[in-house]
Parts: structure tokens; C-alpha cells; sequence
């Protein structure tokens, strides 16, 4: 491999084709760009300029991953958007001195746990919070707390193992559904938080973040649906949304606490009656194709932002539209066999509203909803679509449901 004549952006994990592929290709049409992933490229490999096979969970495996790199190329900056990378890859571009967080600022991030005790040092609305090891802990905590309470694994991602328990009869089988989550999650954290209910609609506020400033970019309405679990299953996002600035004060306050000083962040927040509380910060571009929401409403291209940061770049903040897009993801009416999925809108010059539509799942194969299906088993697929306001998106996916096709053979 010969060297480079631009130094290069190391992308560490983040490379699933899905939900991450955008990412890639955004920011390789800014970037020559290294992967350090657990497998070599496939789809992406056009986009990339050289590569090193290592366990992304593995902080010294990444370091030796971009130690070789770095010995074969000059190293501009690293970037992941993968969440259970952010301490490797924080520990790695400390070594090679290029921009980027502390690992400790990304283990306050990864550790629920962490995250709480910082938010009340500084006096960030959030939530009541105990870590538990066993289900009697887990009684005790909630019996302090009060019902309705929220159970959820100290370090972990895409609502696995979060439930919500009403009352002291649904501890047990709770307590069984969040200890298994915890069970799979990532090192940064452990056991199982017991947490107060916070009550309102969700929403997410899309930050960045150099030299310790942070600036609210966007703020995404969640859709939440399965109670008491938490799957996410709608996003949309309005450029001209009024929350901005409500919202941004307590996200700013809340990246600051955790001591994060760059990158691009995906900060959850409930808008309870008390005012917007916040659920987690997540030091990475939001998951469910949010980067790509945000630039059909704004035009800011969030990974071309997160690698600008990491080269230590200023990054072009500007807003170079103003809509509204949104994104729906496709359950079926229940587990089963696939049996029919169809639409009868295709993206093309009659809608050009349609931005996306995306099959994940194919007639014939097994599908099982939450809260015993994960996202590749329940999700069949999803439709992203733009306009001028969030009610016409709305109308425009109520319009592609009239036109759904999902059927399960039990």
C-alpha cells in the first residue's frame, strides 16, 4: 500500500450498509479515508484508501490497528459513529495526537451510571438513578424511587433490556428481561440502573461539539411504540422546529457536564411537565438514518461535521435548506413468516417526496416483534420521506401506509 499524499480520517467500526452506510460515504466524499473494522471492506470498498482487520470493542486492539495505519500513512484525525467504539477510538486518537475526547469523557458518556451522578454535580435536569446488581436491589430502588420506574442496563444502546415496570408485580419478569440486556452489554459499564419515569414526548437534540463549544444543530421528534419497552420506531425532523431553542440550553449543559470537548452528539431529552430532562447523551451521530434527516431539512451533512472535527477543521454550520423530513420504520402486524410486503408508491418523478424506501426483511423469512425480536428480526423495513412542514410529512407517510402491504403467516 503506498502512502498517501492527504492525510487520512481513520473510521473506526460504524460500517453497516443500513443504517451507517451514509456515514461512510459522506465522509469519504470529504476524506480519504482507513477503516479499522472486525472484518475487511466489502460494500465500501471503493470509498477507502487502506484498512486494518481488529476488534473495535478492543481499545488495544485499535491502537495497534492505527499504529499500522499511521506507519503507512500520515493520520489527520479519527472518527467513529459507532457507540460501542467511542472509548477506543477516544484512546487512539490520543496516541497519535489528533483532535478528539478523552476516554474518560466517553466512559461518562457510555456508563448511564456515570452519566447521572455528573448531571446532578452540575445541575442538569435529569432523572433519579441507582445502579443494582440483583433483583432485591432492584425492589428496594424502585420502592424508593416510586412507580412508574424505568430499568435498563448501565452501558448499552438501541433500547436493549430498557422496560418500563408499573408496579412491584412487574419487577421480576422486568428484572429478568433488563439483566439479560445488561448481560450483552459494553465494558464502559455494569449492572442495571433503576431510574425514575420521566413522562412526556421524547426527542433527541443533534449537537456539535470543538474545542469544548457546543452548538445545537437540529432537534428530532421521536416516535416510541411497544410499551413498556422502548423501541423507536419514527423520527422526524423540522428545520425551522421551535423547541431549538428551548432545547439547546439543556443539551449544551449536558455535553459539558460529561466533559466532552468534540464530535458530533445525539443528546435524548423528555419533555416532562417540569421541563426538558435529559434520558442520555450519545457522543456519536443518532442511530435510524437521523444524520440523513438532517440534511434533507438543514443541509448539514453531520459526518462531513464529525471528520472536519476530528481533522481539526472548522466546520461549515451554515443551514442550506429548510424542510421537514421524517422516517418510518415497518413492523409487522405480528410474529410470524413473512407472508407479503408490498408498497404501491415507488420513489421516482411522480413522488419526488419519497426519498427512500428500504426492505430489510424478504416474503418468507421469519419476523419477531419486540420485545423477543431485536432490530434485525423485527424491523421489515423503512420510508423516508420530506416536505414543507411536519404535518404534510406525516400526511405523506399516512398516504405510503394506505399503500402498505405486511402480512405474516403465524
Amino acid at each position: 500500500m503506498s502512502r498517501s499524499t492527504r492525510p487520512l480520517l481513520i473510521v473506526v467500526g460504524g460500517t453497516d450498509p443500513v443504517y451507517r452506510g451514509y456515514c461512510v460515504k459522506q465522509a469519504a466524499a470529504a476524506y480519504p479515508i482507513a477503516l479499522i473494522d472486525s472484518k475487511p471492506p466489502s460494500w465500501q470498498q471503493h470509498l477507502v484508501v487502506d484498512h486494518e482487520v481488529a476488534d473495535t470493542h478492543d481499545p488495544a486492539a485499535v491502537v495497534a490497528a492505527g499504529l499500522a495505519l499511521a506507519a503507512r500513512h500520515p493520520i489527520a484525525g479519527v472518527v467513529t459513529w459507532d457507540e460501542y467504539t467511542l472509548v477506543p477510538s477516544a484512546e487512539l486518537a490520543a496516541r497519535l495526537g489528533v483532535p478528539g475526547n478523552s476516554a474518560a469523557a466517553m466512559t461518562a458518556c457510555r456508563d448511564k451510571a456515570t452519566s447521572r451522578r455528573l448531571f446532578a454535580e452540575h445541575n442538569v435536569p435529569s432523572a433519579t438513578s441507582t445502579r443494582v446488581g440483583i433483583l432485591a436491589e432492584a425492589t428496594a430502588a424502585a420502592l424508593r424511587t416510586g412507580f412508574p420506574v424505568v430499568l435498563k442496563p448501565s452501558s448499552h444502546a438501541a433500547s436493549i433490556g430498557v422496560v418500563r415496570v408499573d408496579t412491584p408485580e412487574g419487577l421480576p419478569a422486568a428484572w429478568e428481561f433488563a439483566a439479560t440486556g445488561a448481560g450483552e452489554q459494553g465494558p464502559e459499564g455494569s449492572g442495571v440502573l433503576v431510574e425514575e419515569y420521566l413522562s412526556g414526548p421524547e426527542i433527541s437534540v443533534e449537537c456539535v461539539t470543538q474545542h469544548g463549544v457546543t452548538t445545537a444543530l437540529a432537534v428530532t421528534r421521536e416516535e416510541v411504540a411497544f410499551p413498556p419497552y422502548f423501541e423507536e420506531v419514527g423520527h422526524t425532523v423540522d428545520a425551522g422546529d421551535p423547541l431549538l431553542p428551548e432545547v439547546a440550553p439543556v443539551a449544551v449543559q449536558a455535553v459539558r457536564a460529561l466533559g466532552v470537548t468534540a464530535g458530533v452528539q445525539h443528546v435524548e431529552m423528555r419533555l416532562t411537565a417540569s421541563g426538558p430532562r435529559i434520558i442520555e447523551v450519545n457522543a456519536r451521530i443518532g442511530g435510524d438514518l437521523i444524520g440523513t434527516l438532517v440534511r434533507l431539512a438543514t443541509g448539514l451533512d453531520l459526518p462531513r461535521i464529525a471528520g472536519d472535527v476530528a481533522c481539526g477543521k472548522v466546520p461549515d454550520l451554515t443551514p442550506t435548506a429548510h424542510a421537514t423530513a421524517a422516517i418510518k420504520m415497518l413492523y409487522p402486524p405480528a410474529t410470524g413468516i413473512l407472508s407479503a410486503q408490498d408498497l404501491a408508491i415507488v420513489p421516482g418523478p411522480k413522488y419526488p417526496w419519497l426519498h427512500q424506501v428500504t426492505w430489510l426483511r424478504d416474503v418468507g423469512e421469519r419476523v419477531v416483534l419486540p420485545p423477543t425480536g431485536k432490530l434485525d428480526t423485527g424491523r421489515v423495513g423503512f420510508l423516508i420521506v420530506t416536505a414543507d412542514s411536519p404535518a404534510a410529512a406525516r400526511d405523506r407517510l399516512s398516504l405510503l401506509a394506505d399503500g402498505l402491504t405486511l402480512s405474516v403467516t403465524p
